[in-house]
């Protein structure tokens, strides 16, 4: 009888299987553009069983380090948002405001749900995420940085709804026009600025206060949204809704 992959690869540990997947993430031999490659094909890649693999890729997913989404794989950064019918639609129409007001009210929500319902290695991975946005010195590098941190808080929400609404966003702003304006407002003390906020919201939610998350999440985004209509001259500033 043949060996299987597991038989062969038997005395590698969990751990060994982990590092060895991210070594080969890291050096793109496992990936496919953002995503990963099928299950089937990356364990017989890497000789092990797809059981094994999948518990490499259940461990890395707690981290925060890779994202899967039902029906599209597994990916190395959030996943694209499912296109639905009338995003590019709306995308034409809306303005960075009409955005901002929206992500205003949703992701407040988000984070007072994520200090609530996250685990404590799903809050060991929003740290580790949080504070790579610190460590960034770049507009480009931030704004990646920047944008798998919120989508890891959406997700800690534990709401398929509230993660869809949000993903709808996301495909919003990548259709838009003016979407690639936001970095051009991201000078170094800027990006000091958010990754200090970053860090203070991480550890509401790390402290389990839902109220103070929320709030730190507005303050945020008034931030983000003052920074960015002022530097399209609109005369209307953002401010955060009346609770």
């Amino acid at each position: 009888m043949n060996d299987t992959p597991e038989q062969d690869r038997q005395t590698m540990e969990d751990g060994e299987i982990v590092e060895r997947l991210l070594k080969g993430i890291d050096a793109g031999d496992f990936v496919e553009g953002d995503r990963l490659l099928p299950e089937r094909r990356l364990a017989e890649t890497m000789e092990i069983s797809r059981a094994r693999l999948r518990r490499a890729l259940d461990h890395l997913k707690e981290e925060g380090r890779l994202f899967r989404h039902q029906g599209q794989g597994t990916f190395v950064a959030p996943p694209p948002a499912l296109e639905v019918a009338g995003h590019e639609t709306i995308s034409r129409q809306v303005t960075p405001q009409n955005v901002m007001e929206v992500r205003m009210e949703v992701e407040p929500a988000l984070a007072a749900l994520a200090a609530d319902r996250a685990t404590r290695s799903e809050l060991a991975s929003l740290d580790r995420l949080m504070r790579a946005t610190l460590s960034v010195n770049d507009p480009e590098a931030y704004e990646a940085a920047d944008a798998v941190f919120h989508y890891r808080i959406a997700e800690l929400a534990h709401n398929p709804l509230f993660l869809s609404i949000y993903q709808s966003i996301r495909a919003v702003r990548r259709h838009a026009r003016w979407a690639d304006e936001r970095r051009l407002t991201h000078s170094q003390s800027r990006m000091s600025q958010l990754g200090r906020q970053h860090e203070a919201l991480t550890q509401a939610v790390m402290d389990r206060d839902p109220r103070e998350a929320a709030r730190l999440m507005e303050e945020h985004l008034v931030t983000v949204s003052n920074a960015m209509l002022r530097e399209r001259g609109e005369r209307f500033v953002i401010s955060a809704p009346q609770r």
